[in-house]
């Protein structure tokens, strides 16, 4: 299903605080460089409409909560929904997520979250889907011991070839688990993730989830 078309955004919403290019962000990614403080830092890839970045933040104000989108309108989109409620821990960048894992230290992530990537569906175009062995390898390098990833996916085919990569090129990952849908984790009834997620769900097309934990 296509996206759907974003509102008119408010012209007067300041978006300087939650909205970075990706050629301005700081030469190392951490939450001294983007928050000035030592939080706990959680990475979104991929946050569309920004749903869960802006549930997730408003939940865990304890975290600090960077997301990336690759279109730039869906960037401020997802960047005025963190705007209008004030949010000091999140912020988007607009840019390709591959490229900002060469400014990420070492072990300084405590998850990173994956939702409804673009399936690409042709063969000839496999090979630009988010997940794949390059940024698992990133993902597997940024984040601490006993972080996480998560992944979820309605693309039944990119599922269990995610999961067939993964186990082939970072076996250090160990066995994927599953992951049930959220109950309530944000407050709302029923709570989606993300608003594919929502649309999947509404239109009974079953969603398959499943996180990694780094050793």
């Amino acid at each position: 299903m296509p996206r759907s078309q974003l509102p008119r955004r408010d012209p007067a919403l300041v978006l300087d605080a939650h909205l970075r290019e990706a050629e301005s962000l700081p030469g190392t990614l951490t939450s001294e460089s983007l928050f000035e403080n030592d939080r706990p830092l959680e990475f979104e890839i991929g946050s569309g409409k920004g749903l869960y970045l802006q549930n997730a933040a408003t939940a865990r104000p304890e975290h600090n909560f960077l997301g990336v989108e690759i279109a730039k309108k869906y960037a401020a989109h997802a960047a005025s929904r963190l705007a209008k409620q004030q949010l000091n821990n999140a912020m988007m960048v607009a840019g390709d997520a591959q490229k900002m894992f060469s400014f990420i230290p070492d072990g300084s992530m405590i998850a990173v979250h994956i939702y409804f990537p673009d399936p690409w569906w042709k063969k000839k175009h496999k090979k630009r889907r988010v997940v794949n062995e390059t940024s698992i390898a990133g993902v597997y390098r940024v984040l601490a011991s006993g972080g996480e990833l998560h992944f979820w996916t309605d693309v039944l085919e990119y599922f269990e070839s995610a999961i067939e990569m993964i186990a082939e090129s970072v076996p250090q990952f160990g066995p994927p688990l599953p992951e049930d849908a959220d109950e309530d984790e944000f407050g709302d009834e029923p709570a989606f993730r993300t608003h594919f997620e929502r649309r999947s769900v509404r239109h009974s097309i079953p969603v398959y989830r499943v996180r990694f934990e780094k050793p």
